[in-house]
């Protein structure tokens, strides 16, 4: 039997050889293509080598069919790659590696349908429970995107299987031919606008995870904020609202027309009433996907939930230490504030437009807040207007057992990590910020005192 070579013949320049970068290298050129790999970073471009890999740079001369580009790296905004401005000079197309994925699996001649999550907040979450329920109903699945496994170190999935990705506006932006049978939309609020101009340019990028949908496909809207809610207007597909009509919650009760879904008071990876609309769109999609409405329940409950959002690392007597360090805008931690009557606040780093002003309605529940990183001192005026007790801490390493003695002293039962600012000042990214935190935590001794 010939091997699959569904791109035999053609050229692809693949620049950017990080997590998704040099697996897509790599898989590429065992699919046929004539790959050229280029990263700005010399020890990045040595093992591209040593994994045998032609390496040059695309942008001294664009001879190629196209540009996989990885999604961190700008092809337009603020200022474009060299590679991207060079191939974009030549009339040729930037391309994520999920449109590579969709490509192979057509080619391969199989049927298996793609589910895709974006949003502004929530879709790591939605995406994990989506693959979990698909799993726990017997259906093949495979998980991954701009979460997990990059999109070509996916298996080729038979006509039974679905991929479930989540899906970043810089993926969205490049993608071709890519049809989602069934695609969510959870919410929108302003976040990485340098790269999409302002938020009319946020917003289109985000939409194109409905193109090319027709009228048998469907599409999951959030309905927490007018732009997501204006999008049904112009979808092919049948819209699914998160709301009555849909899949709504009540309290904590999941509900459809049919009736309860689900108590979410049983599930307990998934606080608070973000949660409750991350497990709305799951199930949601997972009954448009054929999954009986009866086996969401026991999906739900089961779900483990995801490293660093709102992951209760340890309990120290009745004090939880919660992880979310994946909140790196305010609105991301506004669910996490909410999700707790009281809190030590742990927040900090690089901060967003508009700092933390929006998160003014939870300062009731903050005890006490503890700041770290780059945008320290800019939070610490925001709460001192507010009347937020709050300390300078400088790094993590010196906030956590600040923190853990407030709490133990009986300021409040949850020391929440939730930074509501990016990482990049002190760490090599919100994972890296989250697994510092878990150890710290760690290593505080079990009898603290009060």
């Amino acid at each position: 039997m010939a091997p699959f070579a569904p791109f035999a013949g053609m050229r692809v320049a693949v620049v950017g050889l990080g997590r998704a970068g040099l697996p897509a290298a790599r898989r590429l050129a065992e699919w046929g293509a004539e790959v050229t790999a280029w990263d700005d970073r010399e020890g990045a471009r040595a093992e591209a080598a040593s994994a045998g890999l032609r390496v040059a740079d695309p942008a001294a001369g664009f001879d190629f069919d196209a540009l996989l580009l990885s999604p961190g790296i700008p092809h337009s905004l603020p200022a474009p790659h060299p590679a991207a401005a060079a191939a974009r000079a030549a009339g040729k197309p930037v391309l994520s590696d999920v449109e590579f994925l969709h490509r192979a699996v057509r080619a391969s001649g199989s049927r298996a349908r793609f589910a895709g999550i974006t949003g502004t907040n929530g879709k790591s979450t939605t995406t994990a429970l989506l693959g979990h329920l698909l799993a726990r109903a017997g259906v093949p699945c495979a998980v991954g995107g701009n979460l997990g496994p990059a999109a070509l170190d996916m298996p080729l999935l038979g006509d039974d299987g679905v991929y479930v990705l989540e899906m970043s506006s810089y993926m969205l932006e490049r993608i071709a031919t890519l049809r989602f049978n069934c695609a969510a939309m959870l919410n929108l609020s302003p976040d990485h606008l340098d790269r999409h101009g302002d938020m009319a340019g946020y917003l289109a990028a985000k939409a194109r995870i409905f193109a090319r949908q027709e009228a048998g496909d469907v599409a999951v809207l959030g309905q927490g904020d007018a732009p997501t809610r204006g999008l049904a207007a112009g979808l092919a597909a049948r819209v699914v609202p998160l709301a009555e009509g849909g899949v709504w919650w009540e309290g904590h009760l999941l509900r459809d027309a049919r009736g309860e879904i689900a108590d979410l008071a049983a599930c307990p990876t998934l606080p608070g009433a973000h949660n409750a609309q991350n497990a709305a769109a799951a199930c949601a999609m997972a009954m448009a996907l054929g999954v009986d409405r009866a086996t969401l329940a026991d999906g739900l409950s089961t779900y483990p939930g995801l490293p660093h959002r709102q992951e209760v690392v340890r309990r120290i007597g009745p004090v939880a230490f919660v992880n979310d360090s994946k909140a790196t805008n305010a609105d991301s931690t506004a669910w996490a504030l909410s999700s707790y009557p009281r809190v030590v606040w742990i927040a900090g780093g690089m901060g967003k437009a508009g700092g933390i002003e929006p998160l003014a309605p939870f300062f009731d529940r903050v005890a006490e807040a503890f700041l770290i990183g780059r945008d320290a001192a800019e939070f610490a005026t925001t709460l001192a207007a507010h009347g937020v007790k709050h300390r300078l801490c400088g790094t993590l390493e010196a906030a956590v057992p600040l923190a853990a003695q407030a709490a133990m002293s009986g300021a409040a039962e949850v020391v929440l990590l939730s930074p509501a600012a990016a990482s990049w000042d002190q760490f090599t990214g919100f994972d890296a910020r989250g697994d510092a935190f878990r150890a710290l935590v760690a290593a505080l001794p079990q009898g603290m005192p009060a």
